[in-house]
């Protein structure tokens, strides 16, 4: 029987925030969303209207809610500052806080196969410094730096990397440059020829946002589980091209691909270095914290994403 907990999630009518809230307000969990109020929010959710952005707004916003929550779930933080507003914030009013980072922190140049979270080497190119993996990075250093760490207090927390999250909710494709693309299904049902940088011969290991929601939910009440930082993505690991392939075969469709140069895209485009490299992850973190380790199949978790689509 699932325990009923007090859950907050920072950015809740978005795509991972929104698949996160419908999965608590399902288990019995009592919700709460940070929201702009500029989209609809899950039903049963109660919203507190604030942007991040206005620090005193949403400063206001958590102390007028009066609650102590058992989870809170920043799914929208995106550099240091956002980091330590959590900590700020929710250091005297949550149990655990579990930080939404990214794969893309890890150097595509310098990689593991499959790679670990200790072993690992992140950016370090000066034209990715402040990209998006680079921000990310500089959150979970506020607050996982040895020497810089902030004063969580007694708030556990936990950082999670997800790989390319997929599911309903939110648009299909998994690499440039036909990367989350309005048009996908209908240029495959056309018989158009997908261009796909380097072919699409990428390794990667996508996960289904009801997967993620899983385990952030797992965090909960999860002594083992703080101070850790660990990679989660799905169970199939596959070639980039391959995702394109079992989407084609759901809608009983041919696939073609032309094959774009990795260099010339590189050049055009420097800061999607993240995206050319083989990204599979050692998920034996994740378990040994006993955490939800996905296990939706991506052909099972693709064919419930475009039927959702269609």
């Amino acid at each position: 029987m699932t325990t009923q907990r007090k859950i907050l999630i920072i950015g809740g009518s978005g795509f991972v925030s929104g698949t996160l809230a419908r999965l608590a307000i399902a288990q019995g969990h009592a919700v709460w969303a940070v929201t702009r109020g500029q989209r609809a929010l899950p039903a049963d959710v109660t919203p507190l209207i604030a942007d991040r952005k206005d620090t005193a707004a949403f400063a206001a916003a958590i102390e007028e809610a009066g609650t102590n929550w058992d989870l809170v779930v920043d799914c929208i933080g995106y550099g240091p500052e956002d980091a330590q507003q959590d900590v700020d914030l929710f250091r005297e009013r949550a149990d655990h806080l579990v930080f939404i980072s990214t794969d893309f922190v890890y150097d595509p140049q310098n990689r593991r196969f499959p790679q670990t979270e200790d072993d690992a080497n992140y950016l370090t190119h000066s034209y990715l410094t402040h990209s998006y993996g680079g921000k990310k990075r500089e959150a979970e250093l506020v607050l996982a730096g040895a020497d810089t760490g902030a004063d969580t207090g007694a708030m556990r927390w936990t950082v999670l990397r997800p790989c390319h999250i997929y599911g309903p909710g939110s648009l299909l494709g998994c690499l440039p440059e036909h990367g989350r693309d309005p048009q996908l299904l209908d240029r495959l049902r056309n018989g158009e020829t997908l261009r796909l940088v380097g072919g699409g011969h990428y390794l990667q290991q996508p996960i289904l946002a009801a997967d993620l929601a899983q385990t952030i939910l797992s965090c909960a009440g999860n002594a083992a589980a703080h101070g850790q930082i660990c990679n989660v993505s799905g169970p199939t690991v596959v070639e980039s091209w391959q995702f394109y392939q079992i989407i084609a075969d759901i809608l009983g469709v041919a696939l073609a691909v032309e094959e774009l140069s990795v260099a010339d895209y590189l050049k055009a485009n420097p800061e999607r270095a993240s995206f050319f490299c083989h990204r599979i992850y050692d998920l034996s973190r994740l378990a040994a914290c006993g955490l939800h380790v996905p296990a939706t199949s991506l052909a099972d978790g693709l064919r419930g994403h475009v039927a959702s689509l269609l």
